[in-house]
């Protein structure tokens, strides 16, 4: 008989899911989960979702805007549920740890 997965273990499964490139069938087959199952937690998640899809966070912006010459060869991080953070070349990695732990709610 299978365990019942936790909340937070569904919502990393289907952020995985978000975040892999895999269609639904492959992602499936390599964890040993059903399509129904993996429709069932999204379904669930998109419900859970305040209207609009998103939510609005708190951010704090120092300096100026790189210049679109130096965002050649940017790094973009998907987070859980499809949240993207786009950095150019000489970020600061500290500050881009403590945003990241701030959006993924650590």
């Amino acid at each position: 008989m299978r365990r019942r997965r936790s909340r937070h273990e569904v919502e990393e499964l289907v952020a995985e899911f978000e975040s892999s490139g895999l269609n639904r069938s492959e992602f499936c087959r390599e964890r040993g989960l059903g399509l129904s199952t993996l429709a069932r937690y999204r379904r669930r998640r998109e419900q859970q979702m305040p209207a609009g899809g998103s939510t609005l966070l708190a951010v704090e912006v120092c300096g100026r805007a790189p210049e679109p010459a130096r965002m050649c060869g940017a790094l973009a991080v998907v987070l859980r549920g499809g949240r993207r953070v786009e950095v150019g070349r000489g970020f600061d990695a500290g500050t881009l740890e403590q945003l990241v732990r701030v959006l993924e709610g650590v």
